[in-house]
């Protein structure tokens, strides 16, 4: 146990008792507890494994190369079309996780031996994300802003490129490209502040 994630499992939140059970279960295939992103997060040798955090509805451990284990239960959920790595396993109540006990440790453990041999996730570039019609209209008229926007980080990018994509209008697109100009310029993400 590390002292500095202690604060996580003590503060009063619907999930305190299953979140205290993964910690038990997740400390017990060796691996060193830190404190990344704000939540608990398990690693080997330096490289993240799995992480537990919780939302509204249920709370999860998350395998960072969740997409590369076998999911020979079936459990492990994809949280959104554009998470190309971290896969979770969502519990809604300390029965589920006591019922998944052997199979968490089982995961755990392959997820280990994904690290022990260097496996990684092909994941999409982000040239292969689509380029909406409206930001490539702005780059022919704004060559600046377009060299703004290259200068981004490849997650930057691609996590604009997402949130311009997701607007059903174009309209709707080219309103969000205009308000994001500042950030990108600034070289920051589109949910940076």
């Amino acid at each position: 146990m590390n002292s500095k994630v202690d604060w996580f499992f003590e503060k009063d939140t619907k999930w305190k008792e299953e979140y205290a059970h993964l910690r038990q279960i997740v400390l017990g295939c060796d691996l060193t507890e830190e404190l990344k992103w704000g939540h608990p997060c398990y690693t080997f040798k330096g490289d993240n494994i799995v992480l537990i955090h919780g939302f509204k509805d249920y709370c999860a451990l998350l395998f960072h190369k969740g997409a590369l284990l076998k999911d020979i239960e079936k459990i492990l959920v994809q949280q959104t079309e554009n998470v190309q790595s971290a896969r979770q396993i969502r519990f809604t109540n300390i029965k589920e996780i006591g019922r998944f006990q052997s199979t968490i440790k089982a995961y755990i453990y392959e997820a280990i031996e994904v690290e022990k041999a260097g496996l990684k996730v092909a994941k999409k570039k982000t040239k292969d994300f689509p380029m909406p019609d409206e930001l490539n209209a702005i780059f022919e008229k704004d060559p600046e802003f377009k060299a703004a926007f290259e200068a981004l980080t490849p997650g930057r990018q691609r996590g604009y490129l997402l949130h311009f994509s997701d607007a059903k209008q174009s309209s709707t697109r080219t309103s969000r490209i205009e308000k994001a100009k500042p950030r990108i310029y600034e070289g920051k993400g589109w949910n940076e502040r």
